[in-house]
């Protein structure tokens, strides 16, 4: 009885070829139906697709505080914190000097915003003044530093 593998005589890498020219059609159909099953991972009803809003903590308040309310939470706050110390036994804090002292004006601008705006402020200045060096060897006339910066900040930002 003949072998059917005697009937056929093909080699392993006949084989291998063959198979890698049936499995290159399918791959290539797969391959460019991949991008759109690609594109959608994390899509659906339940995904975040925008930007979450800021928290309240790090918005900024709409509307300005008014300060009797402001004055009335510090006070509450101090008065829970003295509560706590002398439960604790500790010598309670001064709620009216503490009071006084956090809700006294400020001269020094302590926000990020001031302070970003006063380092923008000085390195511009600092390139105007080197600016002007360059104009004095030159054999230019050097211009007005503090007009110069602020005419700067006004492009960049608007209004000084």
């Amino acid at each position: 009885m003949p072998s059917v593998t005697g009937a056929v005589a093909i080699d392993s890498g006949t084989v291998l070829v063959l198979i890698a020219l049936i499995a290159i059609p399918f791959a290539a159909f797969s391959f460019s139906r991949a991008e759109e099953a690609y594109r959608s991972i994390g899509k659906g009803a339940l995904a975040i697709d925008d930007d979450l809003p800021l928290p309240r903590y790090m918005r900024r308040p709409d509307q300005p505080v008014d300060p009797a309310i402001q004055a009335a939470e510090i006070r509450q706050m101090l008065e829970a914190k003295a509560s706590r110390l002398r439960r604790r036994g500790e010598t309670p804090i001064d709620v009216e000097a503490e009071a006084t002292r956090l809700l006294a004006p400020t001269h020094e601008s302590h926000t990020a915003e001031d302070r970003q705006d006063a380092e923008l402020r000085t390195e511009v200045r600092q390139l105007v003044i080197t600016r002007n060096e360059r104009r004095l060897r030159k054999g230019m006339e050097p211009l007005d530093v503090e007009l110069e910066t602020d005419r700067q900040l006004a492009d960049f930002i608007g209004s000084p």
